[in-house]
């Protein structure tokens, strides 16, 4: 026993430290720092003051931005750490961007109504500042187990501020729908990542991709990627796991709302490629599985979220199933990525959409906040006459919805641009189809997104008052900062596809 015990002595004392780089990790400290700050602050200010927390929450989203800069600007290439299970390199630094905008375009879009409102706005940014860590890691993640956590730490926080208003059925309907579909799929998730562990022994995705490539799909291996399928499929409301997104959308306070339809989306979007990419793609068999039900996702999403918005009268319910059938064109990309040329554009073509939709969408839900200020209405007959009291508003009105429906010169022609492209290039009988099933979408889309637009242009007022919109001057920067970038994404498509030109990721997984 003794000398049992002396061993396992000596081998602890061999255990070396893992090299940690706290440049590479500058992003997370920055912000699990600033979500101290913010809480302890919160603590010490009386309810008069607390107008400064949204101007916090901002400064440490900016401050965790500069290390992204300086991180681009290095030349040393791609930092790994743990062992390969967490690397920062420009496809994470751009994706990192993405988060950090989003969010901080989400506090300007939020500030004046909780300021309004009264109600809890120190935990509100505490919340979406750990929402944000979740997503920031998610974006460095190369293993399951991080891959799992990020998703936990960018969910749970997510659940509480759907359900915000505490006093507002709706708002609960919201966050408790959202939370036992949510906690449900994080189970399917769960059990499919605990198969592809144990039938290849290891958690790292690398090494998951390698172990599936050199042996022939067992049955737990297929159930094991079909589950993992499904249970990121409900966090990028994708059909049939979509049907939390419009009782959700509705219900959660419109910034919120915003949060879940871009950030988390994003979010989703960003395990998905990950596992796909190192670990699926690289194994032909497990493409075969994989692909296949990514192909079924994306028609299914794409038709149906156009179908049913079709019918919508309320512009943020519009909204939540355009922003269904929108998870379906970036979806296109991924089921056809290992087929043909496809390979080598369908991570850029993701990544450029995720950056176009988070300016066009954040921007849509910044017009209906400062819409309904004045109306008191969130249906779509309420934004009649708009053009005649507030010129500016239905300007910008029809640059976002001219742009989700990609009319050029805007950011969303770019956007689905790049996908067609993709999916073409694949060449494939399949691919072929899912690109025509997606033009017909795009014309069924251009249908509700213009009749938004009509009822802006040439329906009177409804009520007949002519008065003019007061847009307070953070939701007047939010809608300044979302039309820039629609615009000049549009207009200068080759900025954006140098931001998404980003081999790193694509180029470990697939050989290329």
């Amino acid at each position: 026993m003794a000398t049992g015990l002396m061993t396992a002595v000596a081998d602890v004392g061999e255990w070396v430290a893992p090299t940690i780089d706290f440049h590479a990790l500058a992003p997370e400290l920055i912000l699990v720092l600033g979500i101290n700050l913010v809480l302890f602050i919160d603590l010490s200010l009386d309810e008069g003051r607390k107008w400064a927390m949204a101007s916090l929450s901002g400064v440490v989203l900016l401050a965790a931005f500069i290390p992204l800069v300086t991180l681009a600007l290095s030349d040393s290439g791609p930092r790994s750490m743990f062992d390969g299970r967490y690397v920062v390199d420009g496809y994470a630094l751009i994706l990192k961007a993405i988060f950090l905008l989003v969010a901080y375009v989400v506090i300007l879009m939020s500030q004046t109504e909780l300021e309004e409102g009264g109600y809890y706005q120190g935990e509100f940014y505490v919340l979406m500042l750990c929402s944000v860590l979740g997503m920031v890691m998610m974006a460095s993640a190369r293993d399951l187990v991080s891959i799992f956590v990020a998703l936990e730490l960018l969910s749970i926080p997510a659940y509480m501020m759907a359900a915000w208003r505490k006093r507002d059925s709706r708002s609960n309907e919201a966050g408790v729908k959202y939370y036992i579909l949510g906690v449900f799929a994080s189970a399917i998730l769960l059990y499919g990542m605990s198969f592809l562990f144990g039938t290849t022994g290891t958690t790292k995705l690398t090494d998951i991709g390698a172990s599936l490539a050199s042996t022939e799909l067992s049955g737990m291996q297929v159930l094991a990627i079909v589950f993992i399928i499904g249970g990121l499929a409900f966090k990028v409301s994708a059909v049939p796991f979509h049907s939390w997104a419009p009782d959700t959308y509705q219900g959660a306070p419109t910034p919120v709302t915003a949060f879940l339809s871009v950030a988390s989306k994003a979010a989703g979007f960003v395990a998905l490629m990950s596992i796909m990419f190192l670990a699926v793609l690289p194994a032909a068999r497990a493409a075969e599985v994989a692909e296949p039900m990514l192909w079924v996702l994306a028609a299914l999403t794409m038709t149906v979220g156009n179908l049913v918005a079709l019918r919508q009268t309320n512009i943020v319910r519009m909204l939540a199933y355009s922003s269904v059938s929108q998870g379906g064109f970036i979806l296109m990309p991924l089921a056809v990525a290992s087929t043909g040329a496809a390979g080598d554009s369908a991570m850029r073509a993701v990544i450029v959409y995720l950056l176009i939709y988070a300016f066009m969408n954040l921007g849509a839900f910044s017009v209906v906040i400062a819409v309904a200020r004045r109306t008191r209405s969130g249906e779509i007959s309420s934004f009649g006459g708009l053009f005649g009291y507030a010129p500016g508003l239905a300007v910008l009105t029809t640059v976002f919805f001219a742009s989700l429906a990609g009319i050029p010169p805007l950011g969303g022609w770019v956007a689905k641009f790049n996908v067609f492209k993709t999916v073409i290039d694949a060449g494939s009988t399949s691919a072929y189809v899912l690109a025509l099933i997606g033009a017909v979408n795009t014309v069924i889309a251009a249908a509700y997104y213009m009749r938004v637009l009509r009822q802006v242009w040439m329906a009177p007022a409804p009520d007949g008052d002519t008065a003019p919109v007061k847009v307070p001057a953070p939701i007047g920067a939010a809608l300044g900062i979302t039309a820039i970038g629609t615009l000049v994404l549009g207009v200068l498509p080759g900025l954006v596809l140098r931001f998404g030109d980003l081999q790193d990721l694509t180029g470990a997984a697939i050989g290329r």
